[in-house]
């Protein structure tokens, strides 16, 4: 429901504000949305007996620091409309547009072996020119048995497992016998 609910306010805004300004603030909303990770935060912006206007005026107090008066109007309009709850939403579908509207992607590639940089590089150029767009990969060391590549917003996900790889091997080699 607030996913729908952010794609209206993101159309609205879209119409208003530049690539550049929409940029910005997706980058606001993104810190207000860690906001909302926190348990005391939320008790607070979800809690009846605290009025609308007190709420408002807590993000307000937090987005001070912008000096945006198309900040602050968008989130007095959600407190009015008692929408704070899906600024992280906002957020997220937010970054998703922007992303497919530039074209601009960011992915993470998992292994439990080290992974050089270049490497990583190239493969985030390859991607990026098979689906004609940029895409940039940070490298994370996990217990994946392997490598795999996501680029959530894109819907990429490629992995070699070494285990699947090995099991495929023993099967082709028995098919062969």
């Amino acid at each position: 429901m607030s996913e729908l609910v952010a794609k209206r306010y993101i159309k609205a805004l879209k119409s208003d504000l530049d690539n550049d300004s929409l940029i910005s603030l997706s980058e606001i909303f993104s810190e207000l949305a860690l906001s909302f990770k926190d348990e005391n935060f939320k008790n607070v912006i979800s809690n009846p007996s605290i009025s609308d206007s007190d709420k408002t005026n807590i993000l307000l107090d937090a987005v001070k620091s912008a000096k945006s008066d198309k900040v602050n109007n968008f989130i007095k309009l959600l407190g009015e409309n008692k929408r704070l709850n899906v600024i992280p939403s906002l957020s997220v579908a937010l970054k998703k547009d922007i992303a497919q509207s530039t074209k601009t992607y960011h992915g993470v590639v998992y292994s439990d072996n080290d992974i050089d940089a270049s490497v990583v590089k190239n493969l985030g150029d390859g991607l990026g020119k098979k689906y004609d767009s940029q895409i940039t990969l940070d490298f994370v060391k996990s217990d994946f048995d392997g490598v795999k590549v996501d680029v959530e917003d894109l819907g990429i996900e490629i992995n070699f497992s070494k285990s699947r790889i090995n099991d495929q091997i023993i099967e082709h080699i028995v098919k062969a016998i």
